[in-house]
C-alpha cells in the first residue's frame, strides 16, 4: 500500500512529480488508458501502491491471468509499502509500437524487510491497449 505520508494532491506515487490527478489517476479510473508502455508501467506501480487490484488484473495480458490473481495481489498489497520507482530504460513501447520493454527498480518495505525489485518488464497491445505480459525479475535485499 501507499506510504502514509504520500500526498496524492502533490505527487503521484509513480515518481513523475506530477499530481496523481494529472498523472496516473486517469488510467486507473479508466478515463484514459496508458498511451505508452512506460505510462502503463508507472500506472501499475501506482496501482500496487494504492492497492488497485482490479486495475492490476485488467492491465495484465489475458493469457497471463490466473483465477487466484485477486487473492494473491490483495495479500501482497496489504503487507507491502512501495517507497519509490526509478525507470532505468525503455525499448519501443511508444504510441506507434505493438510491444515494449521497461526496465525499472521499485523500492519497497515488507514484513521480511526492505528490498528493491529490479525488473525488465515486457508489454504488448491487447485490443489496442497496453498490457503487462511478464518480466525478468531480480529481488535485491537492502
Amino acid at each position: 500500500m501507499l506510504n502514509d505520508n504520500q500526498d496524492l494532491n502533490t505527487h503521484c506515487p509513480c515518481g513523475t512529480g506530477k499530481p496523481f490527478q494529472a498523472c496516473c489517476e486517469p488510467a486507473l479510473s479508466g478515463c484514459a488508458p496508458a498511451t505508452t508502455a512506460e505510462a502503463l508501467m508507472r500506472s501499475r506501480y501506482t496501482a500496487f501502491a494504492l492497492g488497485a487490484i482490479d486495475y492490476l488484473i485488467t492491465t495484465t495480458a489475458a493469457r497471463k491471468r490466473s483465477p487466484d490473481d485477486a487473492i494473491l495481489l490483495t495479500e501482497q498489497t496489504q503487507v507491502t509499502t512501495w517507497t519509490g520507482l526509478e525507470i532505468l530504460a525503455t525499448e519501443a513501447g511508444t504510441t506507434d509500437d505493438a510491444t515494449g520493454v521497461v526496465e525499472f527498480k521499485a523500492r519497497f518495505d515488507s514484513p521480511e524487510g526492505s528490498a528493491i525489485l529490479h525488473e525488465r518488464s515486457r508489454f504488448e497491445r491487447e485490443q489496442g491497449r497496453w498490457v503487462y505480459t511478464d518480466g525478468d525479475v531480480e529481488l535485491i535485499p537492502t
